[in-house]
């Protein structure tokens, strides 16, 4: 059984890199930080970054992470602000709740949604 969201993997052949665009966009550093692996504490989920290799194939399948976000115009304008690529626009899908996906500079898919109707207090 599925218990939430705790951890999305995202790739970065240039793990420093990634921790720098991770920092600045989060405002905060990470709380793991070695060379096989960073993590970043989001409101008490893991963003992880992966050294990889090689870059990510982004025109295979890709599992869909969200993370939420308060005003997600400003959200989406901000990562393209610091180098990411739009994939989809900010798109209403009903009820107030708002999603977008970006990629990010390591060709990672990174979804934001604004749902109002979420009260992660109230989840069990």
């Amino acid at each position: 059984m599925l218990l939430g969201l705790r951890t999305a993997i995202y790739h970065a052949p240039d793990i420093a890199a990634g921790r720098q665009w991770y920092t600045k966009f989060l405002g905060f550093g990470p709380y793991f930080d070695q060379p096989f692996y960073v993590g970043f504490n989001v409101g008490g989920f893991e963003l992880g970054l992966l050294p990889e290799k090689e870059e990510p194939d982004v025109t295979q399948s890709t599992a869909g992470v969200y993370w939420g976000v308060k005003d997600i115009h400003a959200t989406h304008a901000r990562l393209l602000e610091l180098g990411a690529t739009p994939r989809t626009e900010v798109t209403d899908v009903g009820e107030g709740i708002r999603t977008a996906d970006v990629l990010d500079p390591f060709g990672n898919v990174l979804g934001i949604i604004e749902n109002p109707n979420f009260k992660p207090g109230q989840t069990k």
